[in-house]
């Protein structure tokens, strides 16, 4: 479900506009995460870690609203909820798209994520469909083989898009705990480094 903004009393309405001209409307930070006692507990579950982590950001994500708005036709929609289109690797070292829906229970997630993913792996191409491409997902990407300090995407500036874009890193030790490098890179006209760090904060009490 979603509903409609009234533009003309959102707080923002000069932000959207204003940013919203531009060639590239989209900024993006790289900050790390904490997630020592995450991998612990993924590691105690059975789950793995990229589900796990996973599970959590899209958590997070769903509780900042900044996260749910999407510009349809020049207006701005708030989405009760987000889903997850991650990026999933493949043994010939191509990748697909995937489709995986936002559960409260982390059992239910990982179930899904685990058909998901194995769709991708023994699928081919990039599987961008109605249900891979549509506006109420956040794109999810993960690097676990760079530990990364920034990053930018392909984007066709032709087409409209305002859906997040959160990457991952490879995991680092430093000063004793396991850190996690992450990218987060959002339109303006929607949201502000405020809400980069509102998602992180929630991500970073989530992991523990």
């Amino acid at each position: 479900m979603k509903k409609q903004l009234n533009l003309a009393q959102w707080n923002r309405r000069e932000h959207f506009e204003f940013f919203s001209s531009f060639d590239e409307p989209f900024f993006g930070l790289v900050a790390p995460v904490d997630c020592t006692r995450t991998l612990a507990e993924a590691k105690r579950l059975g789950v793995p870690f990229f589900v796990y982590y996973l599970y959590h950001a899209l958590q997070a994500a769903n509780q900042v609203e900044a996260f749910r708005y999407r510009i349809e036709n020049g207006q701005v929609y708030q989405y009760d909820r987000v889903h997850a289109s991650a990026t999933i690797g493949r043994e010939d070292h191509t990748f697909g798209f995937s489709f995986i829906e936002q559960q409260d229970e982390l059992t239910s997630f990982v179930r899904a994520a685990a058909e998901e993913i194995e769709a991708v792996r023994t699928g081919e191409g990039l599987r961008l469909t109605e249900t891979t491409g549509r506006p109420d997902v956040i794109h999810f990407s993960a690097l676990p083989w760079v530990r990364f300090s920034g990053l930018t995407h392909a984007r066709s500036f032709g087409r409209p898009d305002s859906v997040p874009k959160i990457s991952f890193g490879q995991t680092y030790l430093e000063r004793g705990a396991t850190l996690l490098p992450v990218s987060v890179n959002m339109h303006h006209g929607l949201a502000d480094g405020y809400h980069v760090g509102q998602f992180l904060s929630v991500f970073q009490d989530r992991l523990g």
